[in-house]
C-alpha cells in the first residue's frame, strides 16, 4: 500500500513538482519516497512497505528501463504469477509484487489485468510505446483520480497531490454536491472538485500520442432472470462458498509483516477473524469500535467473538465530542462533502492499529453487497410484497420489523409506513425501485440548498442521471441482482470504500484488505439464486450457512446491526467546539454561497435544543459542516475558523 503521482506531456520543474505531490499524500506511504522522470513522463511514491520490504522500491523499472511503474495497493496471487513467469524463463530481480506487474505486462500489456487478483491502482510508463497506462482494480478498493491541464495529464492516488500542480484550482462542482446530498457520493468519474475525474473501478486509461481511451477490462454481471441456476444445492453452495472464502483470506494473508483484523462483532468481520485466526502462527492481533451511546454499541459481541477465536484485542471507544474533534481531519481525508458521520469512528481505529506497531488490517467489508446483508434488500421485499395488496394495513407494519434500531419509526402510524415505503404507489417496473426510499429521503435534505445553488442546478436530477448509467442487461436480471448492482457499483466504491474505508485506513497508513471483495467470490455469489442469498427476510443465508461452524451461535445467528455513528448529536450541546458554531454561523453560511443561511441557523438551533432528529436533519447537519469544512481546506475560503480544541 502506497500513494503515487505523477504525469504525462512536457512540463518544467518535474522533481520539484513531483516532490510537492509525493508530500501531500505521504501518510499513505510513510516509509519511503521516490521519483522516477524521462522526458515527457514522472512518477513519484511514497511506499508503505508490506511485501519485499528490502527490495521493493518504487518507482520500479524492469531490466531494460523501457517499463517504469508506480504502484499502490497489493497483488495477493504474485506467487502464483511468479511461478508462471519463472516457467516461461523470466528472471526477478526483486521479491516484491509490483515487479510481477511489470513483467506480466511485458509479456500481455494491458491483458494482464485480467489475471490479477488484488486492490491496485497503479500508473506505468512504457516507453516503447511512449504511453501511460493508469489501471484500477475491479471494485474500486484503491482510488485514482486525474485531471489535464495545457495538454499534460496529471494523476495522482488522492485529489490533494493534484492541487499542487500550478493551475489547477479547488473548486466545488455543484453537481457533484447534489449527488452527494442525493446518493451519498458523486458517481464517478465526476468528483466533487470541478474538472478532476476519478478513473472508474475495472478500467484502463491509455494516454498516448495526444489521445486518451478508458474502458472497462471487467464488469459485474448477474444472470437473466428466467435463465436456470447454475448452483441449485445449498449444500454444494456452501461448501464452494467457504472453500473460496478461504482462499481470499488465505491470500490476503500475505505480507511480510503481521496482518490484523477489523472486528465488529458482526457476522462478517467475524467470519473474517475466525479464519484469519487459523493461519496465523501467533495469536492474531483484532481491533473494534465501540460507543458510549448504547444504540450504536456492539463491544459486547465483539468481545465475545475476540475470547471465542483467542485473539489479542483491542478497542477503541468513541465517546461523546470524539467525533466533533476529529471531524476536520476526517474531511482533509475524504476530499469530499459527506452527510453521515460513520467515517470518524474508522479514522480513530485505524490510528489505535498504527498505535499498535501495525500496517495491514482485514475487513469484512463488501459481504453485504455481495452476499445481500443491507436492510435496504429486505425492505425492496416487503415492499414489493406490499404493493400486491396496497390496502393492506398487517403488511406495512413489517417496516417496523426491519429497522428495530430505529426508535423513530417504531412509533409510525401504519399510513405513515405506507406513504414513506413507497406502498401505495410503488411501480414494480422501476429500475430503481429498491433504492427510491433512500433517495428521496437523502434527497430531502436538500431543502437548505441556497438558492443561487438551485439556480446553477437549473432542475438536476441525479437519480435520472443514475438510472442513466445502468448496463442494458440489467432489466432481465432479479429485482435482488438489481438491487445488489446499485449497492455494488456505485455506492461500494463511491462511499463504503472511499470515504470509511481506504482514505481513513491511510490517513494513519494503515492498508485494508478485503477477503469478501475477492473477484472469484464476487463472481461466484453473483451465479447464486436470489434465495440463497435473501432467504425470506433472512439476509445472508448461504454465507450463514457455510460459516454457522466458525462462529458462537450468538453471532452466526445475529440480525445484521448496520454499522452507524450519532450524527448531529456529536457535534451540538455543552460542549460544542467553536469550528461548528463558526462554520454554521449566518455569515460563514452566506459567505460559502451553498445553503441557506436562515435555515441552516434553524436547523443548527432545532439539532441544539431536540435530542432526537430524523434522517433529513443528520443527513443535512452532516452534510451541511462538511461542505463547509471542505471549502475551507481546500479552497481557503473562511467560513470557519475550524477550531479543533
Amino acid at each position: 500500500m502506497c500513494g503515487f503521482g505523477g504525469y504525462f506531456g512536457s512540463i518544467r520543474d518535474a522533481e520539484a513538482l513531483l516532490s510537492r505531490m509525493i508530500a501531500a499524500i505521504a501518510h499513505r506511504g510513510p516509509d519511503e519516497q521516490g521519483k522516477f522522470v524521462a522526458p515527457d513522463a514522472g512518477l513519484g511514491h511514497a511506499r508503505l512497505s508490506v511485501i519485499g520490504i528490502g527490495d521493493g522500491q518504487q518507482p520500479m523499472s524492469d531490466v531494460t528501463g523501457d517499463l517504469t511503474i508506480a504502484f499502490n495497493g497489493e497483488i495477493f496471487n504474485y506467487v502464483e504469477l511468479r511461478e508462471g513467469l519463472l516457467a516461461k524463463g523470466r528472471r526477478f530481480r526483486t521479491s516484491s509484487d509490483t515487479e510481477v506487474i511489470l513483467q506480466l505486462y511485458d509479456e500481455m500489456g494491458e491483458d494482464c489485468l485480467s489475471m490479477l487478483n488484488g486492490d491496485f491502482a497503479f500508473a506505468l510508463w512504457d516507453n516503447r510505446r511512449r504511453r501511460m497506462v493508469l489501471a484500477r482494480d475491479r471494485m474500486g478498493v484503491r482510488p485514482l483520480f486525474y485531471t489535464s491541464k495545457d495538454g499534460v495529464l496529471y494523476f495522482a492516488s488522492e485529489i490533494k497531490a493534484l492541487l499542487e500542480v500550478p493551475g489547477i484550482p479547488a473548486e466545488i462542482d455543484p453537481i457533484a454536491l447534489d449527488q452527494i446530498f442525493t446518493l451519498w457520493a458523486p458517481i464517478a468519474p465526476r468528483t466533487a472538485f470541478r474538472n478532476i475525474s476519478e478513473l472508474e473501478p475495472a478500467s484502463v486509461m491509455i494516454a498516448a500520442q495526444g489521445q486518451v481511451t478508458v474502458k472497462p477490462y471487467w464488469q459485474l454481471d448477474y444472470p437473466h432472470l428466467d435463465a436456470q441456476s447454475e448452483i441449485t444445492n445449498e449444500d454444494q453452495a456452501a461448501e464452494e462458498l467457504q472453500a473460496v472464502l478461504t482462499d481470499a483470506v488465505r491470500l490476503r494473508m500475505r505480507a511480510d509483516v503481521p496482518v490484523g483484523s477489523y472486528l465488529s462483532g458482526g457476522l462478517d468481520s467475524s467470519v473474517v477473524s475466525a479464519l484469519a485466526a487459523g493461519m496465523t502462527p501467533r495469536r492474531l492481533q483484532t481491533f473494534s469500535v465501540a460507543f458510549d451511546s448504547a444504540e450504536h454499541d456492539e463491544s459486547a459481541f465483539q468481545t465475545e467473538m475476540a475470547l471465542a477465536i483467542g485473539a489479542d484485542h483491542r478497542a477503541i471507544v468513541s465517546r461523546a465530542g470524539d467525533i466533533a474533534r476529529v471531524f476536520p481531519e476526517v474531511i482533509h481525508f475524504t476530499e469530499r462533502p459527506i452527510i453521515r458521520t460513520a467515517p470518524a469512528p474508522l479514522y480513530q481505529l485505524s490510528g489505535l492499529v498504527r498505535q499498535a506497531g501495525l500496517k495491514v488490517v482485514l475487513t469484512g467489508e463488501g459481504a453485504d453487497e455481495v452476499f445481500a446483508g443491507y436492510d435496504i434488500f429486505k425492505e425492496a421485499r416487503v415492499r414489493r410484497f406490499c404493493a400486491r395488496q396496497p390496502a393492506s394495513r398487517m403488511r406495512p407494519k413489517l417496516f417496523r420489523k426491519l429497522y428495530p434500531y430505529l426508535p423513530g419509526l417504531q412509533q409510525q402510524s401504519v399510513e405513515y409506513l405506507s406513504a414513506f415505503f413507497g406502498v401505495d404507489s410503488a411501480s414494480l417496473d422501476d429500475p430503481l425501485f429498491s433504492h427510491r426510499p433512500r433517495f428521496k429521503t437523502t434527497a430531502a435534505a436538500k431543502i437548505f440548498f441556497s438558492g443561487d445553488l438551485r439556480a446553477t442546478l437549473k432542475g438536476y436530477n441525479a437519480v435520472e442521471e443514475l438510472a442513466d448509467r445502468l448496463p442494458e442487461a440489467f432489466s432481465l436480471w432479479h429485482p435482488l441482482h438489481q438491487a445488489q448492482y446499485l449497492e455494488t457499483r456505485f455506492l461500494l466504491p463511491g462511499y463504503i470504500l472511499s470515504s470509511q474505508g481506504d482514505r481513513m485506513a491511510m490517513a494513519h497508513g494503515i492498508e485494508g484488505r478485503f477477503p469478501f471483495l475477492d473477484h472469484r467470490l464476487v463472481e461466484f455469489a453473483a451465479r447464486l439464486s436470489p434465495e440463497m442469498k435473501l432467504k425470506g427476510l433472512v439476509e445472508k443465508h448461504i454465507l450463514r450457512k457455510a460459516t454457522r461452524h466458525l462462529l458462537p451461535m450468538a453471532i452466526g445467528e445475529r440480525t445484521k446491526q448496520p454499522y452507524r455513528a450519532p450524527d448531529a448529536r456529536s457535534f451540538v450541546g455543552a460542549g460544542e467546539l467553536d469550528y461548528v458554531r463558526d462554520s454554521l454561523s449566518e455569515a460563514s453560511i452566506a459567505a460559502g454561497g451553498l445553503f441557506n443561511a436562515k435555515a441552516v441557523a434553524s436547523l443548527h438551533e432545532k439539532c441544539r435544543t431536540q435530542p432526537a432528529s430524523g434522517f433529513r436533519d443528520n443527513a443535512a447537519f452532516v452534510g451541511i459542516l462538511s461542505t463547509q469544512l471542505w471549502q475551507k481546506n481546500f479552497t481557503g475560503q473562511q467560513v470557519g475558523a475550524a477550531r479543533a480544541a
